[in-house]
């Protein structure tokens, strides 16, 4: 069973068709990158695995069944969602911040203390840091906080929605790394949206190519790692997209 699914979805803002009767699987237990330029449809395709945005046409499913919106809240404590620039409550310490799902989820005090030391390991994160506000907290930090947030319910599925654009490349460079190591230590499926394809095929195990609402490539990254081995990164996606359009 694929954890997420889309049939046939579209989605119109103002009269202009945002996704075009897109049709999904993301395979169980892997990451897929959704690459594009901006305003290509990839925000807007994530927002509808966990029903921020209902489709105008098609069906969005999750754990076997289309979403019920009524009843939404039930799936969205199974997917964890991590967005960029972090999106942690600035009146909240990291700890508060991190602990916030598992107090609305009604789990105990030693439940998410517990919790809350494996994902402080996992991402690296200093327990000196817990005590601080987003705000006394590096651009790296506040990142790797707000995965932990994201991972605290140890969600089936992972959004991430950019989650790194705006963190230099060193820094990138090292989570990059912690979410890789998470990852091995909790798989799980993770819909990754990018504009970085570099990004894309260090992270992903699928790589899905979208333009102008709709999806041009769909394929395993070590495929296309195989046939455009000479190709830098960012160069490939170019490609990719000219022949798609062809």
């Amino acid at each position: 069973m694929n954890p997420l699914e889309l049939s046939a979805v579209s989605k119109v803002f103002a009269g202009q068709t945002v996704l075009h009767e897109l049709t999904l699987a993301f395979p169980e237990g892997r990451v897929t990158a959704i690459v594009g330029a901006s305003g290509c449809g990839k925000s807007t395709l994530l927002k509808m695995c966990n029903g921020l945005l209902r489709p105008d046409g098609g069906v969005v499913s999750a754990f076997g069944g289309p979403l019920d919106y009524a009843r939404i809240t039930d799936v969205r404590r199974r997917m964890g969602y991590a967005v960029q620039g972090t999106g942690l409550f600035p009146h909240m310490t990291a700890a508060h911040n991190i602990a916030i799902g598992g107090q609305v989820a009604g789990w105990s005090q030693q439940q998410i203390e517990s919790r809350r030391l494996e994902l402080l390991e996992l991402m690296h994160l200093d327990h000196a840091l817990l005590s601080r506000y987003p705000h006394e907290l590096s651009g790296g930090q506040q990142q790797r906080v707000g995965l932990a947030r994201a991972m605290l319910l140890r969600p089936q599925v992972l959004l991430l929605d950019e989650p790194f654009a705006a963190i230099d490349p060193i820094t990138r460079f090292g989570i990059h790394q912690q979410l890789q190591e998470l990852l091995a230590a909790e798989p799980i499926t993770v819909l990754l949206v990018t504009h970085d394809m570099r990004e894309a095929m260090l992270l992903a195990q699928q790589i899905v190519v979208l333009e102008k609402g709709q999806v041009r490539v769909n394929e395993a990254t070590k495929m296309l790692q195989e046939q455009y081995a000479d190709l830098e990164p960012e160069v490939l996606l170019q490609s990719l997209m000219r022949e798609a359009i062809e």
